[in-house]
């Protein structure tokens, strides 16, 4: 096997699929290097920890074919620190991986066999469920909703985002069954799943997308899911559960409701986290239709109290008890200027969705006492 690569390209593709193989908790020493195959003049880049694989396509001048593992960590941090701009030659001599830069730079990295690297899931396309989206859309839709998923693994179904079609439309859900966050994904699309991503492998997939993309394509078979962006593709198993019907928990008749400026109440929840800090972060928070105010207020009896007004659009009357960092999370994860607070008694949940976008919603479960 041979290749003649540019530093920068190959650095940018090992630094992408190395984080996998280097989180990779296994007794297979495989799974800490990257599979380097070439076929055809095609070179890809693969990793994988057995529940997802992040395979790189990188562009080259010259090659020729072959396929050999190396230590992905190792080989990463060396074609990191060459000089930039300069072309890197890798070739391989049985399990030997040569690598030369000019007459300066020159490396012997052990590799080995391709034999014990596990096989790559396949994914049957012409089978398979496809949906194609914009880049930003998608970064920005599973930012808002991979904030409410569990980190509880003894309940395994709640650890990732539910892909669901729903009146012809894509959504994805994540709960922790404290709190619940929808956002309408695509808006209209003519296949239907229902499906759990592991929050991990989404958050793989954020960090992964390269610059360069415009659109990414997902396709869903029965148990795996593939993202493909640009020259990226990482597969990730699906979590076999069953989520829960969380459109049954929307509250449809909120009696009381405050529309305010999100960022001022922003504000007034980060003052009332400071005095909350030693009270579980409970905050009271009170809508006063004759005052038109949304009030925040929390007391601590080691730090001492705290009461703050936004003023808004008001309608009816209650106070409902919450976990101040739920609130932020949520408030944080909203895009426009207002945002609408609503429920109908203490004991009853919380939502929050924008004023005029009804695209996303938070649902934050109360607090007791």
């Amino acid at each position: 096997m041979e290749i003649e690569v540019t530093q920068e390209k190959l650095a940018k593709a090992l630094a992408t699929v190395s984080r996998v193989a280097m989180g990779a908790k296994s007794t297979l020493p495989i799974l800490s290097n990257v599979l380097i195959r070439v076929d055809h003049e095609k070179v890809s880049l693969t990793t994988t920890n057995l529940d997802m694989a992040v395979v790189e396509y990188v562009p080259v001048i010259n090659s020729k074919d072959g396929v050999i593992t190396a230590p992905a960590r190792l080989l990463a941090e060396f074609i990191q620190n060459l000089p930039r701009g300069e072309k890197v030659t890798i070739k391989t001599n049985g399990d030997k991986i040569s690598t030369k830069v000019g007459d300066k730079y020159a490396s012997t990295i052990n590799g080995a066999s391709a034999d014990d690297f596990p096989e790559l899931p396949e994914i049957n396309e012409e089978k398979a469920v496809i949906f194609r989206m914009n880049i930003d859309e998608f970064k920005a839709g599973l930012s808002q909703v991979i904030i409410a998923a569990s980190g509880d693994t003894t309940r395994p179904s709640l650890t990732g985002v539910y892909f669901n079609t729903y009146n012809s439309a894509l959504y994805i859900a994540a709960t922790d069954g404290y709190r619940l966050a929808e956002r309408k994904f695509i808006k209209k699309v003519e296949s239907d799943i229902a499906a759990i991503v592991p929050t991990s492998s989404l958050q793989e997939v954020m960090r992964s997308i390269p610059d360069e993309a415009d659109e990414i394509e997902i396709l869903f078979d029965d148990t795996q899911v593939r993202f493909r962006a640009a020259e990226l593709e990482i597969t990730s198993k699906l979590i076999n559960g069953t989520f829960p019907d969380y459109r049954e928990l929307i509250p449809k008749d909120n009696n009381v409701e405050a529309c305010v400026d999100r960022d001022e109440l922003i504000r007034v929840v980060k003052i009332a986290a400071l005095f909350a800090r030693e009270s579980n972060r409970a905050i009271d928070c009170t809508v006063d239709s004759k005052k038109k105010t949304l009030e925040v207020a929390s007391i601590s009896n080691e730090v001492g109290e705290n009461k703050s007004e936004v003023d808004g659009q008001v309608k009816g009357d209650g106070d409902i008890k919450l976990d101040s960092r739920f609130l932020m999370d949520a408030l944080n994860a909203f895009e426009g200027k207002e945002v609408r607070f609503s429920f109908s008694t203490g004991t009853s949940p919380l939502l929050i969705t924008n004023k005029d976008d009804d695209n996303y919603y938070h649902l934050i479960m109360p607090l007791n006492g």
